[in-house]
């Protein structure tokens, strides 16, 4: 059973060593540092005082000492200081230095400007293998895979062979723009090459094909690969796992290991996730074993167990592995989080926000969207203004990622009353996707503003925004507490033939309830009769209870019917018919009915009502 207060956070004996394993640094050092390695280490320290001027003055004369740059000095510049390392080192005479105009164009390749990088790579007198690769990359690194492509051949037509490298670079390009026929054309050039059997082509191509939804050639170039690392295994496994199958997750796992290929913390992250997904507490027990006798911990490993634990209702081990590990990740603190919200631990979702504010870290907006929807399920509506100004204060709305927060607040503000707040946040997101839109109609409908749902629908629709089945949903709800018939029908034939979406239960059974409300009795059991999935007790039971508002005894027979058919111990169903009975005067059914719930030893519980305080919960 879940814990139900704080003290959830102080439990019994580790199951994860009490402190991760550290990696030890090289302690081999050179007992006198290179020229270059001196020069750098003065351009470190103007850059750590403050003093970029004098870092690139230092650069300066280090060129004109005659000294090469080495691997480290120009990407201590790249800070909005690559424009002028790049003017001192032409000024100094290294413009036709081809290490000096690689390292140029590395440098503006990783920054994402491809422009400069053309610039450097258009007056360099000689060029190599890395010069091109770093040209690649620039343009592939900004999504222009026809450039990439177009100077993956130049290079060749330059008498350039590609390495390794610069087709891995170009398959990624391609895996991303979901070029399709741009990654066959690639696989066939590495074949002709020799390249196929080098590692790191056949994993990107690997990804290629399983990115693409060609996973029979994916699994095909697998098995017939020469060589295997543990990342060719670590795609074929998270790709299973993707797709929800997960007897060929573990069945891939237990045969990299059975390879003797050792698991990494990414591996186990992939199968524990999957694990998680399907509850297979067992299997996650014992991977959990593995990884503590291997050794393997980072914090995104440990956060997957925590996630794993909580979902397997096992929140006291989730509590003890964050307890250890709080302190190595923030993605600790979010899988904690979502482990109580998972649980039903709304409060302690609170708590451990004011202990996360107390961190060294800070809170993510996914941690402040759970926060966000514990106050939601514990109608907590002041608290949800004061996390709502601490969002505000802290510019968290100037993020480009948090539109499921803004929907949370806007769900928030909903569901506590306030629709004219939910209304203010829902205008303030920039960039409002379906959830969005489909959260502010719901907030409508179950306000009982149906027209200005359906005004929302029809905005939403002007500016592009394609509707799901939930929009709908929420929608015809609206009608239906608003007695909207006409209205209702012609959002499900727009459903159905605007939008080609397909009706399901719930659809259906909103129809049922508009028409049964206004007195078309008829045309509700039509909508049943014409259903293109099985009927269930809500849909009857909707029917059932506009038969009882409209004394209609003989259709509500039928509809009790089948209720009894499908729940026949569900009482309230029982009561519904003996009261649409009752106001047809048809006593001696109403006795049979009553009757027959005893027999059934069928007891209405009493009705009880929560009110929930508005300030702390």
């Amino acid at each position: 059973m879940a814990p139900n207060s704080s003290s959830a956070f102080r439990r019994a004996p580790a199951l994860l060593p009490t402190s991760p394993p550290t990696l030890r640094a090289s302690t081999t050092t050179s007992s006198s540092p290179s020229p270059a390695g001196r020069w750098t280490a003065a351009i470190r320290d103007r850059l750590d005082s403050g003093l970029p001027a004098a870092a690139v003055s230092v650069f300066a004369a280090m060129l004109r000492a005659g000294t090469r740059p080495d691997g480290y000095t120009l990407p201590l510049l790249e800070a909005g200081l690559v424009g002028a390392a790049h003017s001192v080192g032409v000024r100094a005479g290294f413009a036709a230095d081809i290490y000096f105009c690689n390292t140029l164009l590395d440098a503006y390749a990783r920054r994402g400007m491809a422009a400069r990088a053309g610039k450097v790579f258009d007056g360099m007198p000689a060029r190599d293998v890395v010069s091109w690769t770093s040209l690649v990359s620039a343009h592939a690194g900004v999504g222009d895979v026809r450039e990439a492509s177009r100077l993956f051949s130049g290079m060749r037509v330059d008498d350039c062979a590609p390495s390794a490298v610069t087709l891995a670079v170009v398959l990624r390009a391609c895996t991303a723009k979901e070029d399709i026929a741009g990654g066959r054309q690639l696989h066939c050039y590495a074949v002709k090459s020799g390249l196929s059997d080098d590692l790191l082509v056949i994993n990107s191509i690997l990804t290629h094909l399983c990115r693409m939804h060609a996973l029979n050639d994916a699994v095909a170039l697998f098995e017939q690969s020469p060589r295997r690392d543990a990342v060719s295994w670590n795609i074929m496994i998270s790709e299973y796992s993707s797709e929800g199958n997960i007897c060929k997750v573990t069945d891939m796992y237990h045969r990299m290991r059975t390879e003797e290929v050792c698991p990494s913390c990414q591996t186990l992250t992939t199968v524990v996730g999957t694990f998680s997904k399907y509850k297979c507490l067992p299997e996650g027990e014992k991977l959990h074993s593995l990884a503590i006798r291997s050794g393997l911990s980072d914090a995104i490993l440990v956060a997957s167990f925590v996630d794993f634990y909580a979902k397997c209702g096992r929140l006291d081990s989730s509590v003890q592995l964050f307890e250890e590990f709080s302190e190595t990740g923030s993605c600790i603190w979010s899988a904690m989080n979502w482990g109580f919200i998972y649980c039903g631990q709304f409060t302690e979702v609170i708590h451990l926000f004011g202990r996360m504010l107390k961190s060294p870290f800070t809170p993510s907006v996914d941690m402040l969207q759970g926060l966000i929807i514990s106050y939601k399920e514990l109608g907590a509506l002041r608290l949800g203004k004061a996390t709502h100004g601490y969002m505000i204060r802290n510019n968290y709305d100037a993020q480009s990622d948090n539109s499921a927060l803004e929907t949370s607040i806007v769900k928030l503000y909903a569901s506590c009353g306030s629709i004219n707040f939910a209304q203010r946040q829902f205008d303030s997101i920039d960039k409002k996707d379906i959830v969005a839109w489909s959260s502010m109609i719901e907030a409508y409908a179950i306000h009982g503003y149906a027209m200005e749902a359906l005004a929302l629908f029809h905005r939403m629709v002007d500016e592009g925004v394609r509707p799901n089945g939930v929009t709908f949903l929420n929608l015809l709800s609206a009608c239906s507490h608003s007695g909207l018939v006409s209205e209702a029908r012609d959002l499900f034939d727009c459903m159905t033939r605007t939008f080609s979406i397909t009706p399901e239960l719930g659809h259906y059974t909103c129809m049922v309830d508009v028409l049964g409300r206004s007195g078309k009795l008829d045309g509700a059991l039509q909508v049943i009769s014409d259903m293109n999935v099985m009927p269930d007790g809500r849909i009857w039971g909707a029917l059932l209870a506009s038969c009882r508002t409209h004394s209609n005894s003989k259709l509500a027979s039928y509809a009790a019917e089948k209720l009894m058919e499908l729940e026949p111990g569900n009482v309230g169903y029982h009561v519904v018919f003996s009261n649409a009975q009752a106001g047809s005067d048809r006593w001696d059914e109403v006795e049979s009915i009553r009757s027959s719930m005893v027999e059934m030893d069928l007891q209405k519980l009493p009705a009880w009502t929560c009110v929930a305080e508005t300030g702390s919960p």
